[in-house]
């Protein structure tokens, strides 16, 4: 993946064929360097099983293998200047399409698989755990977005249509867009909360290495439990920002361009995000509640002392 990355970087610089009102190289791009980050992540978090490795191997070698499949296809589509998802101008484009959404499906149980290894694994850590818990459980639904970009959008049809399929909702696709990402400024873009969704597997484990890089100098961070209590407040702010997106996108609304609904549904998120972090971190230790314990009793010990006498 990180060859194709640059494969398709140069094909950037050099072929300025556009394709959907984006250059035709920028798919297998953006595929390839998410591909990179997801299969990286996915091989860390393999790494820390301390059991069944055999099962998270197959699991880990059919997911390369399926994302392998899905960027030869889109790469040889890019060649023939052809479109690669939701193409069904001729029998071959469609069944090149076909192939893509068995070896996505096959990728999302792949996924799945490791879920489940890492649902049922003992890692000592508990924030860390929590972590790529909640990144690849959100990792699978941002994925899930993927199958609704396959439904027939207005004025398509299956056996009929030569496109069914769209990332947009309320416009056609190859409007105007975001610059890099590509997302529409005019309607609702499901790619957004795919995105999103996907990059939990990086994001929530990278705030528990965050955390744990700040311990020595914030004591309140250097407790288990604390980290662990705000590793379950971001994923579950994750989680609503998630929803929210996808609600967003499904009222075919841009990102940039909120109404008031999303705006509220936002501030509600942020404001419930940010009482959670500060009744986290103001929450006792153990080790203070140890000590207010024993500073009670240390109180109690005379008192009791003279009734005796």
């Amino acid at each position: 993946m990180v060859l194709m990355a640059v494969v398709s970087a140069v094909g950037l610089a050099v072929d300025d064929r556009v394709l959907a009102g984006a250059p035709i190289w920028f798919k297998p791009f953006k595929f390839a360097v998410s591909f990179v980050a997801y299969c990286l992540s996915l091989a860390w978090m393999l790494s820390l099983l301390p059991g069944r490795r055999r099962v998270g191997w197959w699991a880990g070698t059919v997911v390369a293998l399926a994302s392998l499949v899905e960027m030869v296809i889109i790469t040889g589509q890019v060649v023939r200047g052809k479109r690669s998802h939701f193409n069904h101008e001729t029998p071959f484009d469609e069944a090149l399409f076909n192939a893509m959404a068995v070896t996505v499906v096959i990728l999302w149980l792949g996924t799945l698989a490791v879920a489940v290894l890492l649902l049922r694994a003992r890692i000592a850590d508990r924030a860390s755990a929590w972590a790529m818990r909640s990144g690849i459980v959100l990792a699978l639904a941002g994925a899930g977005v993927g199958f609704l970009m396959t439904q027939p959008a207005p004025g398509q049809r299956r056996g009929v249509s030569k496109v069914v399929g769209a990332h947009s909702v309320g416009v056609p696709d190859g409007g105007a867009s975001m610059p890099l990402t590509g997302w529409s400024t005019t309607g609702g873009d499901l790619r957004i909360p795919h995105f999103v969704g996907m990059h939990a597997l990086q994001l929530l484990p990278l705030l528990v290495m965050v955390l744990t890089a700040l311990g020595p100098r914030f004591a309140r961070l250097a407790d288990a439990r604390i980290r662990l209590r705000l590793v379950l407040l971001a994923s579950g702010t994750y989680a609503a920002a998630f929803a929210l997106l996808l609600w967003q996108a499904l009222r075919g609304q841009p990102l940039i361009h909120p109404d008031g609904a999303t705006l509220g549904a936002a501030g509600l998120i942020l404001a419930a995000g940010a009482l959670g972090a500060y009744g986290s971190l103001r929450a006792p230790t153990p080790a203070e509640a140890e000590g207010a314990e024993g500073a009670q009793d240390a109180e109690g010990a005379p008192a009791a002392k003279d009734l005796v006498a």
